[in-house]
């Protein structure tokens, strides 16, 4: 994104400029060698905004349309819930190029692989080099790659993300950024097969509150052949991960013969499935710019659990649009770059507030049914009157702001009518069918 937007604004005020990528990884390829450790939720206001930039996205990326989610929660039915609005959609990709599987890699294309490609389109050089080492030439940043001559550039943009290990030679350049605060995840792509996946997922994203501690959200996600297990929470381990797959609110949205156990790495019914434990930026970075250095995406700041790949578009512009338009040195990003990335951090103190009450509701049987009470209810009444479903498909989805949840939440209508809820169902409590 930032190579492509260093070139399409550059373009438009007649300046010239080389951009260089180093991307070690082939996202043409399946597997590990491939994989970029995402979920892969894009929301149908970042697919409108990205189009808006010029972004595209084909439909050969787009492994899914989700029009709507499945609330699971313990000792109650599952809640289904269509999109509040017909616009608050969301679309499913897979960042790198997705799982092996015996489906024809031609078919589909990541989504990493298109942006790389529309930067190339727009004149980026990509160099298929793994950096090892950053350092200084006459105070203007150099890269140097393990088959590549050291190269010395005017502007360095970071975006490696958390997982990579390349995130420490920019601790190693000397100008006192600090890698950000991290948590583990937890990600499996298991291959059902289009018919399964369609049969038992559809359309829908399936969203699990379980009294599992320290699992904070948990979601089934469908593509096309696979679908995409996310959990996300404290020190996720593998008795956690084998308590989740194995709960019976999750074994029901499987088929019966599907086996599951995380130290084999096969289900019996239809093939193998891959793991991994993904690193999530659960706190900012430290000083994400120097002269001539800034970093981008979640390994400066990112939306807390959700919508990654929005907050790694606004950096990447924001950061760009600086060196554009304002300048490459310190003060000129701490001016303008800054505000972005402390608007981003600032939102995720409201974001935590409301991942801890969701703890509340996966411990408490009468709030969960005050809140299902109150799901149900609503979707009787027209779209914008459905207050929960609409706070929870955007907590969910990373379709809004957490400040903007927050603030309808504690909107006196929004807490009449939960209280309102949660009496009844007190009163009158409904058990699992």
């Amino acid at each position: 994104m930032a190579g492509f937007f260093m070139l399409e604004l550059a373009s438009r005020i007649g300046l010239h400029v080389t951009v260089d990528i180093y991307e070690a990884r082939d996202f043409s390829k399946v597997g590990p060698s491939g994989c970029n450790m995402c979920a892969g939720v894009v929301s149908e206001s970042l697919v409108q905004i990205l189009a808006a930039e010029g972004i595209n996205l084909p439909p050969t990326v787009v492994q899914r349309g989700i029009d709507s989610y499945v609330l699971h929660t313990s000792d109650l039915d599952p809640i289904a819930i269509r999109t509040p609005l017909d616009e608050l959609r969301i679309a499913t990709v897979y960042r790198g190029g997705g799982p092996r599987r015996p489906s024809a890699i031609e078919e589909w294309s990541s989504f990493d692989r298109y942006l790389l490609n529309l930067a190339q389109e727009r004149g980026a050089s990509i160099h298929p080099q793994r950096v090892v080492r950053l350092d200084w030439d006459n105070q203007h940043p150099r890269v140097t790659c393990r088959d590549l001559p050291s190269t010395t550039y005017d502007l360095l943009i970071g975006a490696v993300g958390v997982n990579s290990g390349t995130l420490h030679l920019f601790e190693e350049m000397g100008f006192s950024f600090k890698a950000p605060q991290v948590s583990k995840g937890f990600l499996s792509e298991l291959h059902l097969g289009a018919d399964l996946v369609q049969q038992y997922m559809g359309n829908s994203m399936h969203i699990f509150l379980l009294d599992i501690p320290g699992l904070k959200f948990a979601a089934m996600i469908p593509k096309v052949e696979y679908v995409t297990v996310c959990l996300l929470g404290e020190d996720i381990n593998k008795d956690m991960v084998n308590r989740f797959m194995n709960a019976p609110e999750v074994r029901s949205c499987l088929p019966q013969q599907f086996d599951w156990c995380l130290n084999n790495s096969h289900c019996a019914l239809v093939g193998p499935a891959c793991h991994c434990a993904p690193k999530l930026n659960t706190g900012p970075s430290i000083q994400p710019y120097h002269d001539r250095v800034v970093l981008v995406g979640d390994c400066a700041v990112s939306r807390l659990y959700k919508d990654g790949i929005g907050a790694a578009y606004v950096t990447a512009k924001s950061a760009v649009v600086t060196a554009i338009f304002f300048g490459i040195a310190s003060k000129d990003f701490a001016a303008q770059y800054r505000p972005v990335f402390e608007r981003i951090n600032y939102d995720n103190r409201f974001g935590r507030f409301i991942f801890l009450v969701t703890v509340f509701y996966q411990k408490w049987r009468f709030l969960r049914h005050g809140m299902a009470r109150m799901v149900h209810s609503e979707q009787l009444q027209q779209p914008q009157q459905r207050l929960m479903s609409r706070a929870l498909w955007d907590t969910f989805t990373g379709s809004t702001t957490y400040i903007d949840i927050f603030l309808r939440a504690i909107h006196p209508r929004f807490l009449f009518r939960l209280i309102w809820a949660t009496l009844l169902a007190v009163l009158q409590p409904k058990r699992k069918s």
